[in-house]
């Protein structure tokens, strides 16, 4: 399954509003929050008082933060790198990949420290585990990188303020220098947002200098799941490799529709026909031999010039190229960059290495 499919998130969304209403009933705030709750971390930094009130649109209208958040909850999958790099450890997180204690992966472990880790949630399905986000009593709720509902929202907001995704970008859809900024501007450190979005900025224009062969080359991001999935250009995974000055095919989002990614049937298999296919994987054996056996993508001449990236996509660096955060991105960019530069240098002898961590 791709990572983040629409389809985990909106099965069963009747049921979903059922729960989550009944237990905003049940879940008044007037209640003692669990042990768990009082030990989470809260801000580590103080931003200027200066900077609230402050006032953030959304998909389903505008949120209202009243002063400096201590309680940070993100409901976000990816939100919690930014928090983390702004000073503040979230009390609870969202587990999207797994395996990481508080959602925290090795990029982000500097900037966790010594503190606790963040208690985590789940979502299976059904929307966020509503009474556990009450018991960590919340006074911010970030719900960017999300598909959040309008019936979702509504019930959250009755615990604090929610910044919930942006209605200007497809659901998982946000930018990660919008989503960093944004919650730079809900922690009151819009100026320290603003440098951290630069600094990740200069890797990508240093990748792009070294690589000036980079914008003269097309590139499309998939994976072998159900057939073929494409990722759509407001996909994070797809941004990275325009954000490094890569095109996208012409006619992507045209076969996407308003999604993050979807599945070609076999006449558009042409769409991975560009200058390199980056693809993540299962595994970088088994996974890559099927896909070699399928006689309409082996006979395209990406596979025929060696213009194939591969990469597992369990493990940090498939997990870190799958968040694409703040904090991630510089991870995958020391891995990912070389990969390309093989595969797009017109030399079907080049091998593409697979990174040694």
């Amino acid at each position: 399954m791709p990572r983040a499919t629409r389809a985990t998130r909106i099965t069963g969304l009747l049921a979903s509003v059922l729960i989550l209403v009944g237990a905003a009933a049940a879940c008044g705030s007037s209640g003692s929050p669990s042990d768990e709750a009082e030990s989470g971390s809260g801000s580590s930094k103080a931003p200027a008082s200066s900077a609230f009130p402050v006032t953030i649109p959304n998909k389903y209208g505008s949120t209202t933060i009243k002063s400096e958040p201590k309680r940070v909850v993100t409901v976000g999958l990816t939100d919690q790198d930014a928090v983390l790099a702004l000073g503040t450890v979230p009390v609870g997180t969202t587990e999207w990949i797994g395996g990481y204690k508080g959602a925290v992966g090795p990029w982000a472990q500097d900037k966790l420290g010594s503190a606790a880790a963040p208690t985590v949630l789940k979502d299976t399905g059904t929307g966020p585990q509503v009474e556990k986000i009450a018991a960590l009593k919340p006074d911010l709720i970030l719900a960017l990188y999300s598909g959040l509902t309008e019936a979702q929202y509504d019930t959250l907001s009755k615990f604090a303020p929610v910044v919930a995704q942006p209605k200007e970008f497809n659901d998982y859809g946000i930018p990660w220098q919008q989503q960093t900024q944004t919650i730079g501007k809900a922690l009151g450190r819009s100026g320290e947002a603003a440098k951290l979005v630069e600094g990740v900025e200069a890797k990508f224009a240093e990748a792009k200098k070294a690589h000036p062969d980079f914008a003269g080359s097309t590139a499309v991001m998939a994976t072998p799941y159900e057939g073929t999935f494409v990722y759509g250009s407001q996909d994070a995974r797809s941004r990275l490799l325009s954000d490094l000055g890569l095109k996208l095919p012409a006619d992507l989002d045209k076969v996407i529709g308003d999604q993050f990614g979807a599945n070609i049937s076999k006449e558009r298999t042409d769409l991975l026909d560009q200058g390199v296919a980056v693809w993540i994987v299962p595994d970088t054996t088994g996974a890559v031999a099927k896909l070699h056996k399928d006689k309409l993508y082996a006979d395209l001449k990406v596979v025929k010039e060696g213009r194939e990236v591969f990469v597992q996509e369990t493990g940090d660096f498939g997990n870190a190229v799958s968040l694409s955060t703040v904090l991630s991105i510089p991870y995958v960019l020391d891995r990912l960059v070389p990969q390309l530069a093989a595969a797009v240098d017109g030399d079907p002898a080049t091998k593409v290495e697979q990174p040694a961590s």
